[in-house]
């Protein structure tokens, strides 16, 4: 008998280029099929888990969506019911997200993010907490937004502590512009919510302007400005660690109009 100690089998090697996860989410899935732009989010690079990785494998063929901008997502087929539907842009490790889908089972959240590790903590989350109103969208919002989804198809959109580009010469990265709401209005329907949450305040000075300048929505406050955080969305450890160094969170609730109320010119929903 030998006395070499078992030792686990090496990993086969990856091939240059070929996808970490191949039946998971794929690292650019619209490709070039689309126009180069200045885009508001930055992928991030960092390590996947041996559970992030279990949950990819084993989830993602079932409750994941590539934004590849060709295939038409039919939400009650993706669902498999008719319940309304809220788009959350840019979930982080998905933690509120489970927790607003946990309080909310008869509300669908399909949420979209670019970074691996999240994607695949969400879908642990939701299959460890039995939370079957939870999709994992990989890719960019807007190409979703613009080629994937039907108008009026969305029942309310998230945005919670987007990427805040500080720098002045990197404002027009910020999501959060005329011409994106142009673009959500149309996918949204009348009296959807549109809840926007960050704890920079120039941003949030500057969505509060866009927000009440565009047409397609009003401020749910009556007085208008911000709004006081509602209980539905949970307070995360991050925002907490923010708010224990003096940070202020501001969060912004409009509603959509109704169509023909207020619609921007030129825009057919």
């Amino acid at each position: 008998m030998s006395d070499t100690p078992n030792t686990p089998e090496p990993r086969p090697a990856r091939p240059r280029g070929a996808p970490r996860f191949p039946d998971g989410p794929q690292p650019d899935p619209a490709g070039s099929h689309f126009e180069r732009r200045i885009r508001s989010f930055q992928p991030r690079r960092s390590r996947v888990t041996a559970g992030q990785a279990d949950a990819l494998a084993r989830l993602w063929p079932k409750w994941g969506l590539d934004i590849d901008g060709h295939k038409i997502p039919d939400l009650g087929e993706l669902f498999g019911n008719d319940n309304p539907v809220v788009l959350e842009i840019g979930f982080g490790m998905g933690e509120a997200t489970a927790q607003m889908a946990a309080a909310d089972p008869d509300t669908n959240i399909l949420a979209v993010d670019v970074h691996t590790p999240g994607q695949g903590n969400l879908l642990g989350l939701a299959d460890r907490g039995g939370l079957t109103n939870i999709r994992v969208a990989n890719g960019d919002a807007i190409i979703l937004l613009r080629e994937m989804l039907a108008p009026d198809s969305l029942d309310g959109l998230r945005v919670y502590f987007p990427d805040p580009w500080p720098k002045k010469r990197h404002h027009k990265r910020r999501l959060i512009q005329p011409e994106f709401l142009s673009l959500a209005a149309t996918r949204l329907r009348p009296g959807a919510l549109v809840h926007c949450a960050t704890d920079w305040e120039p941003y949030a000075e500057q969505m509060l302007e866009v927000l009440d300048a565009h047409p397609d929505f009003e401020n749910t406050q009556p007085d208008g400005g911000f709004a006081p955080r509602p209980g539905f969305r949970p307070l995360t450890r991050f925002e907490g660690q923010g708010l224990d160094k003096g940070h202020v969170v501001n969060d912004l609730l409009f509603r959509r109009v109704q169509h023909g109320a207020k619609e921007a010119p030129g825009l057919t929903p």
